[in-house]
Protein backbone atom coordinates (compact mmCIF):
# COMPACT_ATOMS: atom_id res chain seq x y z
CA UNK A 1 0.00 0.00 0.00
CA UNK A 2 2.73 2.05 0.47
CA UNK A 3 4.24 1.81 -2.27
CA UNK A 4 0.82 2.83 -4.22
CA UNK A 5 0.49 6.01 -1.83
CA UNK A 6 4.00 7.01 -2.88
CA UNK A 7 2.75 6.95 -6.60
CA UNK A 8 -0.45 8.67 -6.22
CA UNK A 9 1.70 11.55 -4.26
CA UNK A 10 4.45 11.75 -6.89
CA UNK A 11 1.40 12.35 -9.53
CA UNK A 12 0.35 15.12 -7.16
CA UNK A 13 2.95 16.74 -7.07
CA UNK A 14 4.26 16.41 -10.68
CA UNK A 15 0.50 18.02 -11.69
CA UNK A 16 0.85 20.67 -8.84
CA UNK A 17 3.94 21.21 -10.48
CA UNK A 18 3.04 21.83 -14.14
CA UNK A 19 -0.28 24.07 -13.11
CA UNK A 20 1.60 26.06 -11.07
CA UNK A 21 3.95 26.41 -13.79
CA UNK A 22 0.82 27.31 -16.08
CA UNK A 23 0.27 30.17 -14.28
CA UNK A 24 3.24 31.65 -14.20
CA UNK A 25 3.23 31.05 -17.72
CA UNK A 26 -0.02 33.28 -18.32
CA UNK A 27 0.82 35.85 -16.37
CA UNK A 28 3.66 36.56 -18.33
CA UNK A 29 1.84 35.40 -21.97
CA UNK A 30 -1.72 37.37 -20.83
CA UNK A 31 -2.40 40.70 -22.78
CA UNK A 32 -4.42 42.33 -19.98
CA UNK A 33 -4.85 42.22 -15.99
CA UNK A 34 -7.91 40.75 -15.67
CA UNK A 35 -6.76 37.59 -17.71
CA UNK A 36 -3.85 37.91 -15.48
CA UNK A 37 -5.58 37.84 -12.90
CA UNK A 38 -7.21 34.83 -14.12
CA UNK A 39 -3.94 32.85 -14.72
CA UNK A 40 -2.60 34.38 -11.14
CA UNK A 41 -5.80 32.73 -9.04
CA UNK A 42 -7.28 29.84 -10.70
CA UNK A 43 -4.44 26.98 -11.82
CA UNK A 44 -2.30 28.50 -8.73
CA UNK A 45 -4.27 27.52 -6.51
CA UNK A 46 -5.04 24.34 -7.67
CA UNK A 47 -1.56 23.18 -8.43
CA UNK A 48 -0.70 24.13 -4.66
CA UNK A 49 -3.79 22.33 -3.41
CA UNK A 50 -2.70 19.16 -5.76
CA UNK A 51 0.72 20.04 -4.03
CA UNK A 52 -0.45 20.24 -0.56
CA UNK A 53 -2.20 17.20 -1.08
CA UNK A 54 0.82 15.01 -2.57
CA UNK A 55 2.68 16.15 0.92
CA UNK A 56 -0.50 14.84 2.74
CA UNK A 57 -0.33 11.30 1.69
CA UNK A 58 3.64 11.07 1.31
CA UNK A 59 3.94 12.58 5.24
CA UNK A 60 1.74 10.39 7.42
CA UNK A 61 2.19 12.67 10.40
CA UNK A 62 -0.43 13.96 11.90
CA UNK A 63 0.66 17.05 13.15
CA UNK A 64 1.95 17.91 9.56
CA UNK A 65 -1.24 16.66 7.55
CA UNK A 66 -2.73 19.61 9.61
CA UNK A 67 -0.52 22.19 9.05
CA UNK A 68 -1.06 21.62 5.29
CA UNK A 69 -5.06 21.50 5.71
CA UNK A 70 -3.88 24.93 7.37
CA UNK A 71 -2.18 26.44 4.29
CA UNK A 72 -4.68 25.23 2.22
CA UNK A 73 -7.98 27.04 3.96
CA UNK A 74 -5.56 30.12 4.44
CA UNK A 75 -4.90 30.09 0.64
CA UNK A 76 -8.53 29.47 -0.72
CA UNK A 77 -9.87 32.08 1.70
CA UNK A 78 -7.27 35.08 0.77
CA UNK A 79 -6.63 34.40 -2.84
CA UNK A 80 -10.03 34.53 -4.01
CA UNK A 81 -10.47 38.05 -2.11
CA UNK A 82 -6.84 39.19 -3.49
CA UNK A 83 -8.07 38.52 -6.89
CA UNK A 84 -11.26 40.71 -6.23
CA UNK A 85 -9.62 43.56 -4.86
CA UNK A 86 -6.72 43.38 -7.80
CA UNK A 87 -9.39 43.33 -10.39
CA UNK A 88 -11.51 46.42 -8.60
CA UNK A 89 -8.23 48.53 -8.14
CA UNK A 90 -7.30 48.22 -12.05
CA UNK A 91 -10.63 49.00 -13.66
CA UNK A 92 -10.71 52.11 -10.86
CA UNK A 93 -7.36 52.78 -12.09
CA UNK A 94 -8.82 52.43 -15.56
CA UNK A 95 -6.62 49.58 -16.80
CA UNK A 96 -9.43 47.43 -18.01
CA UNK A 97 -10.04 48.08 -21.59
CA UNK A 98 -13.82 48.67 -22.44
CA UNK A 99 -14.78 45.17 -24.22
CA UNK A 100 -15.79 43.84 -21.49
CA UNK A 101 -18.51 41.43 -22.04
CA UNK A 102 -20.59 42.08 -19.03
CA UNK A 103 -19.65 45.48 -16.97
CA UNK A 104 -21.58 45.65 -13.53
CA UNK A 105 -18.88 48.53 -12.07
CA UNK A 106 -19.37 51.23 -14.61
CA UNK A 107 -22.57 52.50 -12.78
CA UNK A 108 -21.91 51.59 -9.15
CA UNK A 109 -18.24 52.80 -8.99
CA UNK A 110 -16.78 56.41 -9.78
CA UNK A 111 -15.04 57.45 -12.96
CA UNK A 112 -10.84 56.78 -12.69
CA UNK A 113 -9.50 60.53 -11.65
CA UNK A 114 -6.21 61.19 -13.18
CA UNK A 115 -3.55 61.11 -10.16
CA UNK A 116 -1.26 63.79 -11.91
CA UNK A 117 -4.49 66.40 -11.43
CA UNK A 118 -4.82 65.94 -7.48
Amino acid sequence: MSAATDVVAAALLVLGALLTLTAAIGIVRFPDVLTRMHSATKPQVLGLLAILFGLGLRLHDLRSVGLLALVALFQLVTSPIASHMVGRASFRAGHVGSDLVVDELTGVLPPPQDSAES
